[in-house]
């Protein structure tokens, strides 16, 4: 995990924490995952929806991203827990993958911890932001 400046709208911001406060609960919590998000929110840049940049990963995006390693494309909309359907390629911002995509931006390649290694992803594309089509409230 490179150290980069990331950007969290305030509203994702408030959303993530109370997710985390809760899952930390749960006695299957992967604690180490909820530790690797909430040390990317400290120190994450706030900044109010309407004033994300509209190239910037935000909860409920859809991104494109490239294994740079195997050159494998994919396709992925950041959700929360409940959302998550790998299936329809909707991935868990508490999914390692998730936690990874969350505030980047296009260009950007990513290095984070899988359980398989680590894996070097390039955003491709912000296929959709609901900040920037307006969807304050997703």
């Amino acid at each position: 995990m490179a150290e980069r400046m990331i950007h969290i709208t305030k509203f994702d911001m408030d959303r993530l924490t109370e997710l985390i406060d809760g899952v930390r609960l749960s006695p299957k919590a992967n604690q180490t995952n909820l530790d690797l998000l909430e040390k990317e929110l400290c120190r994450g840049v706030l900044v109010d929806p309407q004033n994300i940049p509209s190239d910037v990963i935000t909860m409920n995006s859809k991104v494109s991203i490239t294994d740079t390693d195997s050159g494998e494309k994919m396709t992925y909309t950041l959700v929360f827990p409940s959302a998550a359907n790998i299936a329809e390629n909707k991935l868990s911002v508490l999914a390692p993958l998730g936690m990874a995509l969350l505030g980047y931006r296009k260009g950007d390649v990513i290095k984070w911890p899988v359980p398989s290694g680590v894996r070097k992803l390039k955003v491709d594309e912000i296929i959709y932001q609901p900040e920037a089509a307006g969807d304050y409230h997703l």
